[in-house]
């Protein structure tokens, strides 16, 4: 270390996602509080100190097998954990995107069993037995009211609709056909699951931790928590600044910083979402089948140049990732974005699912994706609007992508980001049910101009 320069700051959270989009709007949130935020694509392998105020883990542990996702979350927080970070945060997707099987109930478990341990055993010098205490109790918040999801009375709740008729009961690999979060949750853990009522909400953070002493007594390890407002959250947060372990969407996350800021650990960040300027052709690649990203591509092929890959296509040897190359090209020899995707409605879907299996039909989409993305990139184009978890996922992947600097909003819950390094990417990775109608444009208009 040179005698003017300083050494990193040692991260105050540390978050573990369970997919790529859902760690950039989570990222995003923090940012917007004011926390300086890294999102690295997997556990790193180093242990090198990170410069920021919150770290993000992003996995790809959400449909896979619940003891793999137990796993990879463990050595994510074992990662967070050597970072310093004093809090945790596993998040997941605001319709609690989930089986019975799993996986947020078996991660969220485990997650607690590790910190229990670690403070029972005064791990890291702590005072053991409150960092125990800490960790004998967590909450589930997927709410986001900003985007439409809302809890009352453990229902949950995407506009005015319950969450098994809002179309999520279509979702091809975690169909939500229960809208009490209570009843999903318990399905997934052995631990007793309880509710935070929203009158208790309404009270106020004093009453909140009253209430979780009170369902701590009665058993409760993990309470779905109310939350209908931006309020409620900031309630929310507040209440749980002494849990070693929060559990939710993004939207909870609104009021960590101010916790930080109150105890002293954080100051305010003016360039908190600063990112370099990117230069290069820019693409949008889409696998996501959600209505808001069948919504998307209408609207961009509506008046502007697009490709779909055929899944059965590509199963069958015809090698679309050089058509749909050879297609971009066209396009981007006269700097033109465009756009690439395999969105289809849920029958498509499942007629595709019928032949290939749910599987095997979501690893062809990905991995096709994934390949036209290398080959993008090879062919100058420097920014992606990438659309859908599972895609996202594979795209980063692909473009070997190690860490990201989180910028400013782009739609809530979407960031811009842009990759470390000596030749940075422009990323704008969007959960399938987010953005508006004309996202994909106004993402890359974003992406033009994120140099502040």
């Amino acid at each position: 270390m040179t005698a003017d320069s300083k050494p990193a700051q040692r991260a105050l959270l540390g978050c573990i996602a369970d997919d790529f989009t859902g760690a950039t709007d989570l990222a995003n949130m923090l940012v917007r509080g004011g926390m300086r935020t890294v999102q690295t694509i997997g556990v790193p392998e180093s242990n090198e100190a990170l410069d920021a105020d919150a770290l993000v883990v992003a996995l790809k542990s959400r449909t896979i097998d619940a003891a793999d996702a137990v796993a990879q979350s463990l050595a994510a927080l074992d990662w967070l954990r050597a970072q310093g970070c004093r809090q945790f945060f596993f998040k997941y997707c605001s319709t609690f995107d989930s089986t019975d099987a799993g996986n947020i109930g078996p991660v969220a478990d485990a997650l607690l069993n590790a910190l229990a341990a670690d403070g029972a055993s005064g791990a890291d010098g702590a005072n053991g037995a409150d960092d125990a205490q800490r960790a004998s109790f967590t909450i589930a918040c997927p709410a986001f009211p900003e985007n439409g999801r809302t809890i009352f009375r453990g229902h949950l709740f995407v506009g005015d609709t319950l969450l098994n008729e809002s179309g999520m009961e279509n979702h091809p690999l975690t169909p939500m056909r229960d809208a009490n979060l209570v009843r999903v949750l318990q399905r997934q853990t052995q631990s007793k699951v309880g509710l935070l009522r929203y009158d208790t909400i309404a009270q106020g953070d004093a009453a909140v931790r009253a209430g979780i002493d009170a369902l701590r007594a009665d058993g409760v390890r993990i309470a779905i928590a109310d939350a209908v407002s931006d309020a409620d959250l900031h309630t929310l947060g507040a209440a749980c600044a002494e849990l070693a372990l929060i559990t939710g969407g993004s939207g909870v996350a609104l009021g960590l910083p101010a916790n930080f800021r109150r105890a002293g650990l954080l100051g305010e960040q003016a360039d908190a979402a600063q990112l370099p300027r990117v230069e290069g052709l820019s693409a949008v690649l889409a696998g996501s089948a959600s209505k808001a990203t069948n919504a998307q591509v209408a609207e961009w092929r509506a008046s502007r140049p697009a490709f779909r890959i055929d899944p059965l296509a590509a199963a069958r040897g015809e090698d679309v990732v050089a058509q749909a190359l050879a297609f971009a090209q066209q396009h981007l020899d006269r700097a033109e974005p465009v756009l690439i995707y395999a969105t289809a409605s849920p029958d498509e879907v499942k007629a595709v699912q019928r032949e290939l299996g749910v599987n095997e039909a979501g690893h062809l989409v990905e991995t096709t994706l994934a390949s036209i993305a290398r080959g993008l990139r090879e062919r100058g184009v420097r920014k992606f609007v990438v659309a859908g978890g599972e895609t996202s996922g594979a795209v980063v992947q692909a473009l070997d992508v190690r860490t990201l600097r989180i910028g400013a909003q782009i739609d809530p819950g979407v960031p811009a980001t842009a990759t470390t390094g000596a030749e940075p990417l422009a990323l704008a990775l969007k959960s399938g049910n987010f953005g508006t109608t004309d996202f994909f444009a106004k993402a890359l208009r974003h992406l033009d101009g994120a140099a502040q």
